[in-house]
């Protein structure tokens, strides 16, 4: 994850504390994980955690090496998937929605291995 990422999700988690009491039913939520991700994303470790992961290509099941392409392209769906799913609890968030928000946030606690 570049460092920029990682500079805005920090700045993201810092400011959630302030807005939670302005949002909607889960915001607490959304707030801790962004601060877990931030977290995780700060100091990397040697088994990924924090980082988004994808489900195993059926290539990697025939014990097929992955290209530095595949496995850049792999890395980006699950940033993009881990993102998507944070914007979906935010916007379930806005909408009072809790049970799609909490649905959002077990795909992107999966997606980041949290």
């Amino acid at each position: 994850m570049d460092r920029a990422r990682i500079l805005v999700l920090a700045a993201i988690a810092s400011l959630g504390g302030t807005a939670t009491s302005l949002a909607g039913p889960c915001a607490s939520q959304i707030s801790q994980l962004e601060q877990q991700v931030a977290r995780l994303q700060a100091a990397p470790s040697p088994s990924g955690a924090g980082e988004p992961t994808a489900p195993q290509s059926v290539g990697a099941q025939l014990h097929h090496q992955p290209t530095p392409g595949a496995v850049q392209h792999a890395e980006n769906k699950a940033n993009a998937d881990a993102d998507a799913a944070i914007d979906r609890a935010r916007k379930a968030d806005a909408e009072g929605n809790a049970r799609a928000c909490t649905e959002a946030l077990d795909e992107a606690r999966r997606l980041y291995g949290i």
